[in-house]
């Protein structure tokens, strides 16, 4: 693949920290090692030295002064290598990559990630497909960049790859460097945000063949993965990879912690060096506390553990899309439609009214109940349009009841206007 074709002259014009390629090295170094070269501070400085937490199953983890002062001070870009290596056995195990040139980066939560790859892709003027409707902090991403947003549509099994073909129809399947046609697509595959839905096999198929027809590059953004409520799980865009034209966004936000702002950017080694030049010359490098605390966990637990909490964590999540359902046909049903997430953890909701823009941002506030109005999830805000999405991430059963109870009296009100 001619990954030039995907980067931006920014991009293309990063080099290398000396002193952040002198971290890694002194990382990587034997004992004996003499330093003079870098800015680290003295760890004997630091005022911690050790930690202890406790497990939710009452498991009692040490950090003792060693761990510490590796907690404590800076990592090598790409993460610290032990969990780099955790986290990359993770991947081959869940979805076995196809080739051999692909990388792996920590990052401070997945949207870090989205974004540095984002900047590193697109220039003024470039055309971009985004699934429609999509997630708000993608757009508040790419929607000042002065680039093209092309919506792609989507219904209950994903992002429609006819819609796409159609799209993409109208250029030449062999784009020239100098080709208006649009490089780079953007989806969300499983448990959408908003709408919970997920890519069937049969649709990711046909949508990399596509990629593959059009040389397009696809940004897997899939914080949701391990949150799908069916089992087997649909093999990823990375597992059937032989082009190296996927990368792939993980977050650690939905399953341990999202105050810890721990993801990971998988994919081809060319584009994951890029974002690692921008982590450079930005953050450095993700909370090397955070990713400590992270792999005492995922050492405690090891392969077999993780996937236990996961099973854990789906099964939590959904019996609260159970009971959102249920609430939601009590009081909704001849008022809004829906369809059942096959993950994640929302509700997409049509309201049987024009707009739910004020209706939700004024109305339901006045009447104590919070959702998201559906134009925060469109490429142009200001049309009017008739979804909301409901979070069942954090309300108890009775608390869901209410909310749709009240909803279901706004709606009425704004009905009989």
């Amino acid at each position: 693949m001619n990954y030039s074709r995907f980067l931006n002259t920014l991009s293309l014009a990063r080099q290398p920290s000396a002193i952040r390629v002198l971290t890694a090295i002194l990382q990587q170094s034997k004992p004996t090692m003499i330093s003079m070269a870098g800015g680290m501070p003295n760890v004997g400085t630091f005022p911690i030295e050790s930690a202890s937490f406790k497990l939710s199953d009452g498991t009692m983890l040490e950090m003792d002064n060693t761990k510490m002062k590796q907690a404590l001070q800076y990592t090598p870009t790409p993460g610290v290598p032990e969990l780099v290596k955790w986290i990359k056995q993770l991947q081959k195990l869940e979805h076995k990559p196809l080739y051999s040139d692909w990388d792996l980066l920590v990052t401070n939560g997945s949207q870090d990630a989205i974004c540095k790859c984002f900047e590193a892709m697109v220039t003024p003027g470039d055309k971009v497909l985004i699934e429609t409707p999509s997630y708000p902090g993608t757009l508040a991403i790419v929607k000042p960049m002065d680039c093209d947003l092309i919506p792609v549509k989507s219904d209950k099994n994903g992002l429609d790859p006819n819609d796409l073909e159609q799209i993409m129809s109208k250029w030449d399947s062999t784009p020239t460097s100098h080709s208006d046609i649009p490089k780079v697509l953007y989806l969300i595959p499983n448990g959408g945000n908003p709408t919970g839905h997920g890519l069937t096999e049969e649709r990711k198929s046909k949508i990399y063949k596509i990629a593959q027809k059009y040389d397009l590059m696809i940004l897997e953004d899939d914080p949701y993965y391990y949150l799908q409520f069916s089992k087997p799980y649909v093999p990823s865009l990375l597992s059937r990879d032989i082009d190296g034209r996927v990368v792939r966004f993980d977050s650690f936000s939905k399953l341990i912690s999202s105050g810890m702002r721990i993801g990971c950017v998988t994919g081809p080694k060319p584009i994951t060096d890029r974002i690692s030049l921008h982590m450079q010359c930005s953050v450095m490098h993700s909370s090397a506390l955070s990713q400590m605390v992270l792999l005492e966990v995922l050492k405690n637990w090891d392969e077999d553990g993780f996937f236990k909490h996961v099973d854990k964590v789906t099964n939590f999540y959904r019996q609260r899309k159970d009971q959102c359902i249920k609430a939601a046909e009590k009081h909704l049903n001849g008022l809004a439609e829906w369809s059942e997430p096959s993950g994640g953890m929302f509700l997409w909701l049509k309201l049987n009214v024009p707009d739910t823009f004020e209706l939700i941002t004024v109305k339901a506030r006045e009447k104590e109940v919070l959702f998201v109005p559906g134009n925060a999830f469109q490429i142009d805000g200001s049309k009017p349009c008739q979804y909301v999405r409901a979070s069942y991430s954090t309300c108890s059963e009775e608390q869901m009841d209410m909310a749709f109870s009240r909803l279901a009296s706004l709606i009425r009100e704004e009905q009989n206007r």
